[in-house]
């Protein structure tokens, strides 16, 4: 669903380019220019709000503070990581690398899987390069997308379950979550309808607001309702966590993150918290700090 909508958007978008150089035909040069540049970085200037916000907000966080220099290399980091997720990967190959639950074997027993969890007003097209490069090693692996996209995050306990459940079958181990932003309160969210704890062997968490999000407040949807700090889901899930859950997650979190700001909103008592200095929120996806650290961690994980 997310997919065509975003397909439109980008249609809707060439549609409005062409219609700009036939009525701009007799402006002057510089206004032409201006107005085509303008569908160009448009969402920068909306990115660079995001960053005001953050580094206004993130002024008595925990989390050491980024610095000018950091927040304009993050801002213009995500300014080019964003369009290559909403206007390509997601809408157009979000089925590129699907789900590998069937390799041989002999290559599958043994060798744990991976789920992949994404975040707010995404798809599975966003772990493109991870499924492109646990493709090459023949791991077994599945990302979900979560839908319907406005709808509760309890809802989609039953989607990161049925995942789960066939990495497990296939490979016969509990499988590594691998989660970003929302995708990490799903899978919590799952842990508690499920007490599933014995189901999964650790859980990675990027960029996810395990206290809320500032910026969830402006956002008029279910699932952004429940994001908000302190909101009364959040504090339930909290409650009904058991002592030892959240020994399994490991929750990298960054204080140039233009999503889930304070900074320190992203991480979770009890869980091995991560500080990623300098990254925005969907760069962090591709982070290869991160990346690679997670994905060594699976080659070095016991069967």
């Amino acid at each position: 669903m997310l997919a065509r909508l975003q397909q439109g958007i980008v249609a809707g978008l060439l549609v409005l380019v062409a219609l700009w150089g036939v009525w701009s035909r007799d402006l002057p040069g510089w206004q032409v220019a201006a107005g085509f540049l303008l569908f160009g970085v448009g969402h920068a200037l909306v990115l660079a709000l995001e960053f005001l916000l953050m580094h206004f907000v993130n002024r008595t966080d925990t989390a050491p503070r980024a610095g000018a220099g950091a927040l304009v290399r993050a801002w213009f980091s995500e300014s080019v990581v964003a369009p290559r997720i909403f206007l390509w990967r997601q809408p157009f190959r979000s089925h590129a690398w699907p789900d590998r639950l069937h390799p041989a074997a002999p290559v599958a027993q043994g060798r744990r899987g991976v789920v992949f969890v994404h975040g707010f007003i995404c798809n599975r097209g966003v772990w493109n390069p991870w499924l492109q490069r646990l493709e090459r090693h023949g791991r077994v692996f599945a990302a979900v997308n979560l839908e319907p996209v406005f709808g509760s995050i309890d809802d989609y306990a039953a989607l990161i379950d049925a995942a789960v459940s066939r990495v497990a079958q296939a490979t016969g181990l509990p499988p590594l979550l691998v989660c970003h932003s929302m995708g990490g309160l799903a899978v919590r969210a799952w842990l508690r309808a499920h007490q599933a704890d014995d189901r999964v062997w650790q859980v990675v968490t990027i960029g996810t607001p395990h206290q809320g999000a500032w910026l969830a407040r402006f956002i008029r949807v279910f699932n952004s309702h429940q994001m908000r700090i302190d909101s009364p889901w959040l504090v339930q899930v909290l409650r009904d966590e058991t002592g030892t859950r959240a020994a399994r997650f490991t929750c990298y979190y960054s204080n140039c993150d233009n999503i889930v700001f304070p900074a320190s909103s992203a991480m979770l008592a009890g869980a091995a918290n991560i500080h990623v200095p300098g990254v925005a929120h969907m760069a962090m996806l591709f982070e290869p700090r991160i990346m690679d650290a997670v994905l060594a961690r699976l080659e070095d994980a016991p069967a």
